[in-house]
């Protein structure tokens, strides 16, 4: 994939090359990319358990409960 820049974004990248360490533009940018990668997954996580339903508090009695229901 070759994807053109114009200069002040190619100018940009080399210095974030640069600047963190990374290989080359090509190193920095498939960063990026599996960033928003995972940013995106979280946020579909974060809407799956927002629609879940309302979560049980997670309190002393909880634990007590659970641990009861284990030793049965």
């Amino acid at each position: 994939m070759n994807i053109p820049l114009p200069e002040a974004l190619r100018d940009f990248v080399d210095n974030q090359v640069g600047a963190r360490g990374y290989a080359s533009s090509s190193e920095y940018i498939r960063e990026l990319i599996r960033r928003d990668r995972d940013r995106q997954h979280l946020r579909q996580l974060l809407l799956e358990g927002a629609a879940s339903g309302q979560a049980v508090t997670a309190d002393q009695d909880y634990f007590d409960r659970l641990r009861e229901t284990v030793r049965q």
